[in-house]
């Protein structure tokens, strides 16, 4: 299921015919098929996706920068066959042509992508049995840490990296990498997935049980860049425009630290839990307006920032798997796209006719959501700034996938948060409901902001989602984000989490019998 099926899930079916007719509206003079089809030639000069294209100039200004790579941690209990892994994990790369692809530049400067033939990952092994137990975790985030940051050469490759951390014969831990150029988050879960059917088929001898890839990711850069073309990117760039008409390009968030020239990427998160009896309310509260949690969830953070911000027109980024097409389902490359959900709040409105106005916002711009965040920077082209990120400076994601152990025979698979420490956005929101209610992170960027303020930042959101429940018709304005005689932010209904470097939950990502990452 994709992020944007995730977060439309809990609509009615009124209000979905309404959205699949505008996804399934025929668009005037569209620059190719909806079908994609299998390049013939395979040897011929391959063009990037218009998101590859992005990333690869951002390289060419600042290579092997680690803001680009995309950690999996799992954590194996069990009996453990490596070479079995080892043919697991060469066998997902013989199916993705991504896993084995490179970038090269043509004479004239332009990039293209080189696919390999072969490619074997190399799997290595260290071994850290000798430690005494207290200390293995410790050391392997540490380890972890240092082995997420190595750069990649998009060039001479490879673009996939592996590693085995031994604590035991019954306990491992796999640490996988990829660069963000050839995955994304659900690719991520593909990647897990795949090897955790492989795995116990080669350790009985047995052939792949998977079945043959219909298209490939290069075949997929081809059909973008010819579907949009002509009258199709125009309307779709005519509608972002008057969309966004008018929209400040910056978000003034009250700092702690001045403003660097350059923005640095340190990062760092923050992560509270609210309990399950407020998550269920909050969903009761979504379906009786006909919302999916993700709005409602994204409607009151919206009244946070306009109340660190003093501004009633607001703009957040917001992901969206870009898997537009079954066939795209089952490949690992970069599809992910980014969204601008633009919302007013002047007026004073209650929750529930902000919440009206979000899932307006939202759904609209999933209609149009097939044309490229960088396109779409290229197109309002907003002053360059090299201390904010172009557009949008703060995002809020909801995950909604359940996270949890799975079991094969003989070994038990448990998905592990990961780790970098940057921070793509000034501000980034993501929220996941979990077993034990709804999970919070706040991640942010280290230059300008200290753990305090995001602990009091994710006590105003608790505060305000708490009075939205009790009154939902109430003007915004006369909800309260801390309690009267209040100093601190209330911690009644949210847990607080340690501070620590940025952490990476999985993102929008398949289900399926496998394995899945984290």
């Amino acid at each position: 299921m994709t992020q944007t099926q995730n977060k439309l899930s809990g609509l009615s079916s009124a209000k979905k015919k309404v959205l699949f007719d505008l996804l399934r509206k025929k668009r005037p003079a569209e620059g190719g098929t909806d079908h994609i089809e299998p390049r013939g030639d395979r040897l011929a000069p391959l063009p990037l996706s218009f998101g590859q294209l992005r990333l690869w100039f951002l390289d060419r200004l600042h290579p092997g920068d680690p803001i680009y790579n995309l950690p999996s941690a799992t954590r194996i209990l069990g009996t453990l066959h490596l070479p079995s892994l080892a043919l697991a994990l060469a066998g997902v790369a013989d199916r993705h042509e991504a896993l084995r692809t490179t970038f090269a530049a043509t004479e004239d400067g332009e990039p293209v992508q080189v696919i390999a033939p072969r490619f074997v990952p190399r799997l290595p092994v260290v071994d850290l049995g000798a430690l005494p137990a207290a200390r293995r975790n410790p050391e392997i985030r540490r380890m972890s840490a240092l082995e997420s940051r190595l750069p990649f050469d998009l060039e001479k490759g490879p673009l996939l990296r592996a590693c085995v951390f031994r604590c035991a014969d019954d306990e491992h831990l796999l640490l996988l990498e990829m660069h963000h150029i050839v995955s994304d988050g659900w690719s991520m879960g593909v990647l897990v997935n795949e090897i955790g059917a492989l795995y116990p088929a080669f350790l009985a001898g047995q052939p792949s049980p998977l079945p043959e890839l219909p298209v490939q990711y290069p075949d997929f850069a081809i059909w973008q860049r010819r579907r949009l073309s002509g009258a199709l990117l125009e309307a779709e760039l005519g509608w972002w425009r008057s969309r966004l008409a008018g929209m400040s390009p910056v978000l003034e968030l009250p700092a702690d630290h001045p403003r660097q020239a350059v923005r640095s990427t340190r990062g760092a998160g923050r992560t509270f839990l609210m309990d399950p009896a407020a998550l269920s309310e909050l969903q009761a509260l979504s379906r009786r307006h006909e919302a999916t949690l993700f709005m409602t969830l994204l409607a009151g953070f919206f009244v946070v920032l306009q109340r660190y911000t003093g501004e009633d027109d607001l703009a957040v980024a917001t992901p969206v798997a870009g898997r537009t097409r079954a066939e795209l389902g089952p490949l690992i490359g970069f599809f992910v796209n980014t969204l601008v959900l633009r919302t007013d709040l002047g007026g004073n409105p209650s929750f529930s006719d902000l919440l009206t106005r979000v899932r307006e916002t939202t759904l609209s711009s999933y209609s149009h959501q097939e044309l490229p965040f960088e396109r779409l920077v290229k197109e309002l082209a907003p002053e360059r700034d090299l201390s904010r990120p172009p557009l949008v400076q703060v995002m809020f994601t909801l995950e909604n996938t359940p996270e949890g152990a799975l079991e094969h025979p003989g070994i038990k698979i448990i998905p592990e948060a990961t780790g970098l420490g940057v921070a793509k956005f000034e501000l980034t929101c993501t929220c996941r409901e979990i077993e034990e209610g709804l999970l919070c992170m706040l991640e942010y960027s280290r230059e300008l902001f200290e753990a305090p303020t995001m602990v009091r930042l994710g006590g105003h959101l608790e505060r305000l989602l708490s009075g939205v429940l009790a009154e939902p018709q109430r003007p915004l304005a006369e909800i309260a984000l801390l309690a009267p005689g209040d100093r601190r932010p209330p911690a009644r209904r949210f847990r607080l989490g340690p501070d620590r470097a940025a952490l990476r939950p999985s993102s929008a990502r398949p289900r399926s019998s496998g394995w899945r990452g984290s």
